[in-house]
């Protein structure tokens, strides 16, 4: 994995006032912390971090802080703010690793292919968008895939099933379903003997009356000619 590198400078101030001073020079301000590092108050480059998460590992980005080109802090980008409106960027965290211990990331859940299921009038559940995993930091992939193509009707895609890079796992029981193809339960069939229409038109009809008139007198029927 590539290491981005970002500069950045330490910074006095703090509180609202302190961070809109900051973002008056046209940085933001930053912290980075971890285990073994109390929290530092730093400014970056907006630029800088629009990089990161345009690059191909996005947040799981590994980075090397340079601090006032005195020291230097290897981390992942923990959170970021940003403007609803504007989108600009407003703060970010950085949390402070090794590059001999394992980390804990998310990576994106890339279905392939069509599923054979989807054919036959099955639907396709994704449980997980993304998996929480435990790997080194050079180890962390860009995303998972599984190519669902072979999965029937009522198939369903449990961690155990899933191949995995060397030297990355899931922080999931190996039996939780991460992927489902279903059969959508549909609504019983109307009954299609007899005649149902008529019968229910006749159960309804008020008592007393009849879809037809009765025969009159001298066996003729209501509204026959008169002789």
């Amino acid at each position: 994995m590539q290491i981005i590198k970002i500069t950045a400078t330490r910074r006095n101030s703090s509180g609202k006032g302190g961070a809109r001073r900051v973002r008056d020079t046209g940085k933001i301000p930053a912290v980075a912390y971890g285990k073994n590092l109390p929290a530092l108050a730093l400014s970056i480059a907006p630029e800088q971090l629009g990089q990161v998460l345009g690059s191909a590992h996005g947040k799981n980005s590994v980075l090397e802080l340079d601090v006032d080109g005195q020291e230097k802090i290897t981390a992942l980008l923990r959170e970021y703010q940003h403007h609803p409106v504007t989108r600009a960027f407003l703060h970010a965290d950085f949390f402070q690793i090794r590059l001999d211990n394992e980390v804990d990331v998310d990576v994106a859940l890339e279905l392939t292919g069509k599923a054979a299921g989807i054919v036959l009038g099955g639907t396709l559940r994704q449980v997980f968008r993304k998996l929480p995993i435990r790997c080194l930091p050079e180890k962390i992939p860009v995303k998972i895939s599984y190519d669902v193509t072979a999965m029937g009707l009522d198939a369903h895609v449990a961690v155990r099933d899933l191949g995995l890079p060397e030297g990355v796992s899931i922080r999931l029981p190996p039996e939780r379903t991460l992927i489902a193809i279903v059969k959508e339960k549909q609504a019983p069939e109307e009954e299609q003997t007899g005649a149902p229409a008529a019968a229910a038109a006749t159960a309804a009809a008020p008592a007393g009356k009849a879809a037809a008139a009765p025969a009159g007198k001298g066996g003729k029927e209501a509204g026959g000619d008169k002789k």
